[in-house]
């Protein structure tokens, strides 16, 4: 599996990266496939369908992110530019790299 480094749910950073790269990739399917689909093809159904699981990653992602500025004593600025990561097309792919080494630094903490 190509993208099987990132996803991962088995710490509490992996599941914020992973959530992350899902909301990224749910929100390119959704401006790239799905709006013009409804709008060039006539099929509504699947800015429906893919806006809902869009949805439901973009509130999973804001709740991890909350969880970890409250359970590991994550910044508001650091929640605050993963928010607006969220807003921005490819964004959160950039911040890959930050949460990667977050993970990893929780590994290397607990052993």
């Amino acid at each position: 599996m190509p993208f099987a480094h990132v996803l991962r749910f088995d710490t509490p950073p992996a599941r914020l990266r992973a959530t992350a790269f899902l909301e990224g990739c749910s929100y390119l399917l959704l401006l790239g496939v799905a709006m013009p689909l409804k709008y060039l093809g006539g099929m509504p159904l699947a800015v429906t369908v893919v806006g809902a699981a869009h949805g439901v990653l973009f509130l999973a992602l804001a709740g991890l992110t909350l969880l970890a500025m409250r359970e590991r004593g994550k910044s508001f600025w650091w929640g605050v530019r993963i928010g607006i990561a969220s807003l921005i097309p490819l964004a959160t792919f950039a911040l890959d790299r930050e949460l990667r080494e977050d993970d990893e630094g929780w590994r290397r903490a607990r052993g």
